[in-house]
């Protein structure tokens, strides 16, 4: 499957299709682990309410990254899917670093490599994501995606850190990743 046919996929589908691939931002990066849905009839999603200035990009064409500060401190960083103007978005929540590992240990300044993108926030943090590269093409420069090597194991469980909506079952996980930001809370296949 290629890029584009993944994402033009509902957000369940481009959330679970992106476990195993790999994101690179100025070819530092690692194998997708963990992931969120956010739909647009979603009350914990960004888009729930509508388009405005700051979640504009979660309603660009597919791929586009939306870059948001969390709580003020954390970037976190959202992948656009579904047709442009949805307001559809896959929340990128853990990455199994493999490549640049030491431009991400200096980033991130942890005792284990396990901390280095076990998170939403720490991820970013690893990557140099930040909000200038909000509205930015998944597959373009300073970003690349590969395809995953082989097919994974996928379970979903609850999302986690949301108030509203949090017993959806849309977070997605490869089966037993050791990378994973938490353990996976009554997982189903």
């Amino acid at each position: 499957m290629t890029l584009d046919e993944l994402l033009a996929g509902t957000v369940h589908d481009v959330a679970r299709g992106l476990l195993g691939w790999t994101i690179l931002r100025d070819g530092i990066g690692g194998r997708i682990v963990e992931a969120e849905a956010y739909a647009p009839d979603d009350p914990a999603s960004h888009a729930f309410r509508g388009r405005t200035p700051r979640n504009g990009s979660m309603f660009g064409t597919p791929g586009t990254l939306y870059v948001y500060r969390s709580y003020g401190i954390h970037w976190c960083v959202n992948v656009a899917c579904e047709p442009e103007g949805t307001g559809a978005a896959v929340l990128l929540r853990a990455l199994e670093p493999t490549v640049g590992l030491a431009e991400m240990r200096e980033r991130r300044r942890v005792p284990n490599d396990r901390d280095l993108c076990s998170g939403p926030g720490k991820l970013t943090q690893a990557l140099g994501i930040t909000g200038a590269d909000d509205g930015r093409a998944m597959g373009s420069p300073p970003f690349a995606l590969e395809p995953a090597d082989a097919a994974v194991e996928v379970v979903t469980t609850p999302r986690v850190g949301i108030t509203k909506a949090e017993d959806r079952p849309w977070r997605y996980l490869i089966r037993e990743t050791e990378w994973a930001s938490r353990g996976p809370r009554r997982a189903s296949p």
